[in-house]
């Protein structure tokens, strides 16, 4: 008899997709697009990850024609460190 998945795996994985759901307000549609587009771009240490790494940032702001580079910088931050403290909170 083959053994399909209990429903309660099934409804974790349910929970977890709805979880992985967001909505971006349009304003800050930009500053979510780069923070991805700098996904490759973390620099790590033995003690884990310390931040991204400006210098792409400024590449990809000129290759992108950002108009305002600061704003997005300053977005970029709110978001790399939230993502920081969950990143090294999971590797410790």
């Amino acid at each position: 008899m083959a053994k399909g998945m209990d429903p309660g795996e099934i409804n974790a994985m349910r929970k977890a997709a709805k979880a992985a759901e967001f909505e971006v307000w349009e304003e800050n549609w930009e500053t979510v697009v780069m923070f991805m587009r700098m996904q490759t771009q973390w620099n790590a240490s033995m003690g884990g990850v310390t931040g991204l790494n400006y210098s792409s940032l400024e590449y990809l702001c000129r290759l992108y024609s950002v108009k305002d580079p600061v704003s997005l910088f300053e977005g970029i931050q709110v978001m790399e460190v939230t993502a920081l403290a969950s990143l090294n909170k999971r590797n410790s």
